[in-house]
């Protein structure tokens, strides 16, 4: 009898385990690459969840989504793309999640003799040939890049030697590599370790381009929903909170 419950107990406390310990899948914008290594990092360490995380671009991961792509939560550095999906039916009602605004930065490395100082308008000089900036037909950072230049007047001259990354994080690669002499970046890429010790920034006032506003959901497939809105409350908790901050995000409200 003893026996008998000894191992019982043993099932189901293997019952429990595999049932407390879930993996999710994350769709995230590629300007949360570093935030989010240090966000899951912590989430993990608290949960005994584990995360499997997909970076690319906003737009890219929409599309994707519509298609029925196999993912829990979806981090859009704009809120319109999950917006878009809430109104086709396809989130958890409720879970759209306002969750941080993003700035640009113009960023060079350490190698180059361009002044960042001056702001935007170096764009515009002789020297410059190449400007790095993600995609702006499924990229958001990429279409501020694009008023900011507009906001400055100094779009037209510059337009020539714009190159496109797929994503921001790729943009990123493109100068720090030395493909590209510039670009236009976000701030979360210039303040993680590798890009804050390789180059200079001068960040954009947020005047001079439409608000980056970036948004999550869960998706109505997702079939590990309540880790996926664990995960969304530990994003909103203070430690979620600091690391967003300590990566140059303004938070909501």
């Amino acid at each position: 009898m003893i026996r008998l419950l000894v191992a019982l107990c043993f099932v189901l406390s293997l019952g429990a385990s595999a049932h407390a310990a879930e993996e999710i899948t994350i769709a995230a914008a590629s300007d949360l690459n570093f935030a989010f290594k240090d966000l899951v990092g912590e989430y993990e360490k608290t949960t005994g969840n584990t995360v499997k995380l997909t970076l690319g671009s906003s737009g890219n991961f929409y599309a994707q989504l519509q298609n029925g792509a196999p993912f829990d939560l979806y981090f859009s550095a704009d809120i319109g793309y999950p917006k878009k999906l809430e109104e086709a039916g396809v989130t958890v009602p409720g879970s759209l999640y306002r969750y941080a605004l993003g700035r640009i930065v113009l960023w060079t490395g350490n190698q180059s003799k361009i002044d960042v100082a001056k702001g935007i308008e170096v764009l515009a000089g002789p020297t410059i040939r190449k400007v790095a900036i993600a995609n702006p037909k499924h990229a958001p950072y990429g279409r501020a890049a694009i008023a900011a230049m507009e906001h400055y007047q100094v779009y037209d001259l510059a337009k020539d030697k714009l190159i496109l990354g797929e994503n921001i994080s790729q943009a990123a690669q493109f100068i720090e590599s030395g493909a590209c002499d510039i670009g236009i970046i976000a701030l979360s890429l210039a303040l993680a370790p590798t890009m804050k010790t390789a180059g200079e920034y001068w960040e954009i006032p947020a005047a001079a381009h439409p608000p980056i506003e970036q948004g999550a959901v869960i998706l109505k497939s997702s079939k590990h929903q309540d880790a996926a809105r664990q995960f969304l409350d530990f994003m909103k908790s203070a430690a979620g909170q600091e690391v967003m901050k300590r990566y140059g995000f303004t938070l909501p409200g």
